[in-house]
């Protein structure tokens, strides 16, 4: 059978089932509430997915959208949530063709909104059909809209391959979504699956009880060849698993102790949270070289997409222990509660970053103490860690123009911005510096309180109880000052805003010497900065001649005022000599160790372009690299923040 006999009949076949279910909306409404949609509500919209080629990178989407006769204009997702910018990947979608009543619609592109398309719906219509295909990309720089599929899975995310009628929010629209993958793959999405013979294995077809449009956009699905399920908890309700592909079987065999800390995460988060806001959770699974490595926030999901060799790989593991927390940490802080400037009524409205730094920054102090609560984060590795970023942020002079509100409120910006001058351009550091903000706040509030009070009893209050199904409570900056002197009274308010808007050149380490630790430098590796170098085929040399190179010697990043810059050398040059040797990481290291206490230079033979030029670094300091180290004169807060909440079973 022909790919497109197999399309129709796909579409065929789902259409049928579309009408032997109904089409009722059967999940809660969870977009903002506030907005009204602009007309009555309308019938639902089928959406047929054929996946069948997705190894070769084409996916092939038939929609049919209830319409009448006179205008319409159909949008295409641009700001996708979690993603904080217009990132629709709009021009990865070809073969746009419309018809109703039997006849081709002719369309037209928006000159100014390029994500709307205009029809003239025909007399006598009652619906559109559509049938569009998504070109899936090879490239695996960016997020959902880089790579994700390979030979043997896919990753498939439904805002890519779907159009929606002008004038309704997300909640208002219903969507029946049906999806056809190549034989013998395996599936996992949060979405609920309706029964239906013959059995998937035979057909590779699958149907979703209907949902909002909202709950869609939010319910990616992964698949392929090579696929496992581990179930977390043993309860119906709330139920938890991770799904996870690969492209190989070797990848797949996470062990009982790894299982155990997943499992660990659960009562953990609950426990920090006291209450939830979804019915079931599904962590999504990725393990592979050949997508893009990211980790992004759903309700009751998260597509989380690291390495092929993390659960066998120590240093890939250490690299991405807070990604799960991370990412499940967002099911309160980001989905549930959310800024109001990114709780949106549809995909189309600019979202707000000015609170990036609760959404991110808090979510990212959480899923870090949460790796350490539940042994994905060894104790000793937590310090290490919290050195390590506290070190770039400390270093890198963008901070004395940049302010770090302005990290968020530019972040659909900084997302895309060149890795290169990060140093000096500075990049989403709300996730970081967010850490040692929230870090400090919880300090603050043990030491207010003389340990009767933390940041866990924020959480419970701002993300806890009642639990619901998954809807959006949004909230401003008053609403994060109010609950934080509901817990600790304190000048939250003046707190937050100094960070917030400072351009002092030093980060905010309050967090650390109020937890009993400082920060140093030594000539040892630090074991985080040494993971994430190795997942990141990067080394990290800022601390001693000021340098971020990858392995083969190109330079990521000069940092402004030490060594490596004032010599002349940039991003965008490779080094591939040192001291008359050929380059490698271990001989520039070494010739770092020799020029401690001697006069003489570090020569440098410099690549820029067609170039060769020789740069000499006067540099006699060593090695060094950031650690925290404990300070007796004051208790060991740390210590107490990342113990667990709740003993194993």
């Amino acid at each position: 059978m022909t790919t497109f006999l197999r399309r129709s009949v796909l579409c065929a076949t789902l259409s049928i089932i579309f009408l032997q279910l109904g089409l009722g909306s059967a999940h809660t409404s969870h977009a903002n509430s506030a907005v009204q949609p602009q007309r009555a509500t309308p019938a639902p919209i089928t959406i047929a997915l054929d996946a069948t080629e997705a190894p070769r990178k084409i996916l092939h989407a038939r929609l049919s959208i209830p319409a009448k006769p006179g205008p319409l204009t159909l949008l295409y997702p641009k700001w996708i949530p979690g993603e904080h910018g217009p990132t629709g990947p709009i021009t990865d979608l070809a073969g746009l063709k419309i018809t109703a009543a039997g006849k081709t619609v002719a369309w037209r592109r928006d000159d100014v909104d390029m994500y709307a398309f205009h029809v003239d719906v025909p007399a006598g219509a009652s619906a559109v059909d559509i049938a569009l295909d998504f070109l899936l990309p090879a490239g695996t720089e960016g997020f959902s809209s880089a790579a994700s599929s390979t030979a043997d899975l896919a990753v498939l995310s439904w805002n890519q391959v779907l159009l929606y009628p002008e004038g309704y929010g997300s909640d208002d629209l219903t969507y029946q979504a049906g999806l056809q993958l190549p034989l013998g793959w395996n599936f996992g999405t949060a979405l609920t699956i309706v029964p239906r013979a013959p059995a998937f294995k035979d057909t590779g077809e699958v149907t979703f009880k209907p949902v909002s449009l909202t709950t869609l956009v939010d319910s990616p699905v992964i698949a392929g060849a090579h696929f496992r399920t581990i179930k977390l908890t043993d309860s119906a309700a709330p139920s938890f698993q991770i799904d996870m592909v690969s492209d190989s079987e070797a990848a797949l065999q996470m062990t009982p102790e790894q299982i155990a800390n997943y499992t660990q995460l659960v009562v953990e988060a609950n426990q920090l949270f006291g209450g939830h806001h979804y019915e079931h959770y599904h962590f999504l699974y990725t393990l592979s070289d050949n997508v893009a490595h990211f980790g992004l926030e759903h309700h009751e999901s998260s597509d989380d997409r690291v390495a092929e060799r993390t659960l066998l790989d120590e240093q890939l593991r250490k690299a991405s222990a807070d990604l799960l927390p991370h990412e499940f940490v967002h099911s309160w802080n980001g989905k549930y509660r959310r800024p109001a400037g990114l709780a949106t009524a549809d995909y189309q409205q600019p979202m707000k970053g000015e609170l990036l730094w609760v959404y991110e920054g808090l979510t990212e102090y959480l899923g870090s103490i949460l790796a350490a609560r539940t042994g994905l984060r060894t104790h000793d590795d937590q310090p290490e860690h919290l050195a390590y970023i506290a070190a770039y942020l400390d270093r890198y002079p963008g901070r004395a123009w940049r302010p770090l509100i302005d990290t968020g409120v530019a972040a659909q910006l900084l997302y895309n911005a060149p890795g290169s001058w990060f140093s000096w351009r500075r990049g989403v550091d709300f996730y970081d510096e967010g850490e040692l903000i929230w870090l400090e706040a919880d300090t603050i509030i043990r030491e207010q309180t003389k340990g009767a009070r933390s940041l866990d009893d924020f959480c419970r209050r701002f993300h806890g109880a009642p639990s619901t199904p998954p809807l959006v409570k949004p909230y401003t900056f008053d609403d994060v000052v109010n609950t934080m002197n509901d817990v600790t009274p304190y000048d939250w308010r003046p707190f937050f805003t100094t960070r917030l808007n400072s351009t002092d050149p030093r980060a905010p380490l309050g967090g650390l010497s109020n937890s009993g630790w400082r920060l140093v430098y030594t000539e040892a590796e630090n074991d985080a900065q040494k993971a994430f170098g190795e997942a990141s085929k990067t080394v990290e040399l800022s601390y001693s001649i000021g340098l971020k190179l990858n392995e083969d010697g190109a330079v990521g990043d000069a940092i402004p005022g030490l060594p490596a810059y004032a010599s002349g050398l940039g991003p965008g040059m490779k080094i591939v000599g040192v001291n008359r040797h050929a380059f490698s990481i271990e001989v520039l290291r070494e010739a770092i160790r020799a020029a401690k206490g001697p006069t003489a230079p570090i020569d440098l033979l410099v690549q820029n372009g067609s170039s060769l030029k020789v740069y000499s670094i006067n540099y006699h300091d060593g090695e060094r690299y950031p650690h925290l180290e404990r300070d007796p004169s004051r208790p060991d807060l740390l210590a107490q923040i990342i113990k667990p909440l709740q003993p194993r079973k």
